[in-house]
């Protein structure tokens, strides 16, 4: 899908890919999943060619980042999570120039959708393809604090079911339930960082993107722009330091919920040992009087087979005795 947005806010139709040319007040050209015959259209009203998925995946920094026939074409990974709860890195590219943004993305993007809207209402404020540029990335800026935000809160929810609601031990308490408790808390902290994770890389590929706009586009972006393009680069370092602190929170409730899960397995190794010895002494009585040998008095005995049964009881509750009084369980 090519989307135009002309200064006005409004988007401009396109009903000849192969003829029709671009309005000079187009200062916005927008490709989600691009046809070829869409990036043929972009490449030939605007002599610059949109790069592939491919392109825009590369890792290298010479890749992401770079002047081209006085274009600025820049790259960034960022989230997208769509209808599923797993978070995916889809690469977006970035062509800017004096007179208009090129913007290629693969998947849909909450972000763009939002700053579409507000271009739409406050057109006057995007009047140059270098303030369509600060604002889509002030979005997009603002959709991973929104983002930021809720793994926050997810990250409290957790904290507080392991560190201050302690597993019951009492009437109710089920080692099976507990244990499936805390593989979904597992499986919610491994998710959330993930998503810290893919966030942390949308922010050090728009870290670059910035500074590289503010130092190569100085002569054209105008001083409104550059300003706030300083202001957006404070807030990325503010928004990486808080990504920076909840991986850290990441890692320490997933050591949490490990060590958890091994004192619950502990636990029922426990009771495990424990039943098997407090059979082996009752086991023992009743081996020996099981044996047939001639001469054993306790077979002449009137009380002989209950005095062995009430051997084998004493035998099996005097270790349980001891056990509780040793506080192992």
């Amino acid at each position: 899908m090519l989307a135009l947005y002309r200064r006005d806010g409004a988007t401009e139709p396109v009903s000849d890919l192969s003829g029709a040319d671009l309005s000079p007040d187009v200062v916005w050209l927008d490709l989600f999943e691009p046809t070829p015959a869409e990036a043929a259209f972009v490449e030939r009203t605007t002599r610059l060619q949109p790069p592939s998925f491919e392109d825009l995946s590369e890792i290298e920094a010479s890749s992401r980042i770079y002047v081209e026939n006085g274009a600025l074409f820049m790259s960034a990974t960022l989230a997208h999570r769509g209808d599923s709860t797993v978070s995916v890195g889809t690469p977006v590219g970035f062509i800017l120039t004096p007179k208009r943004l090129i913007t290629i993305r693969f998947k849909p993007l909450v972000a763009f959708e939002t700053f579409v809207g507000m271009l739409t209402r406050h057109a006057a404020s995007y009047p140059t393809s270098a303030a369509i540029f600060v604002g889509l990335t002030d979005a997009i800026l603002d959709r991973i604090a929104d983002v930021l935000e809720f793994i926050a809160a997810e990250l409290d929810q957790l904290s507080h079911h392991l560190f201050h609601l302690s597993p019951a031990t009492g009437e109710g308490y089920r080692p099976s339930r507990e244990q499936q408790n805390l593989r979904q808390a597992l499986q919610r902290v491994g998710r959330a960082g993930d998503s810290s994770s893919q966030i942390r890389d949308g922010l050090l590929g728009i870290a670059r993107i910035v500074p590289f706009v503010e130092t190569r586009g100085a002569e054209w972006i105008g001083p409104e722009a550059k300003a706030e393009l300083e202001t957006l680069r404070h807030d990325i370092g503010s928004l990486s330091d808080y990504d920076s602190h909840l991986l850290n929170k990441v890692q320490l409730l997933l050591d949490a919920t490990l060590g958890l899960i091994n004192v619950e397995q502990n636990n029922i190794i426990k009771v495990l040992t424990i039943v098997s010895l407090v059979g082996v002494p009752p086991t023992l009585v009743a081996s020996m009087y099981g044996m047939n040998f001639k001469n054993m008095p306790e077979l002449d005995w009137s009380w002989g087979y209950p005095y062995a049964l009430a051997l084998i009881v004493l035998s099996a509750v005097l270790p349980i005795l001891w056990f509780r009084w040793r506080g192992w369980f």
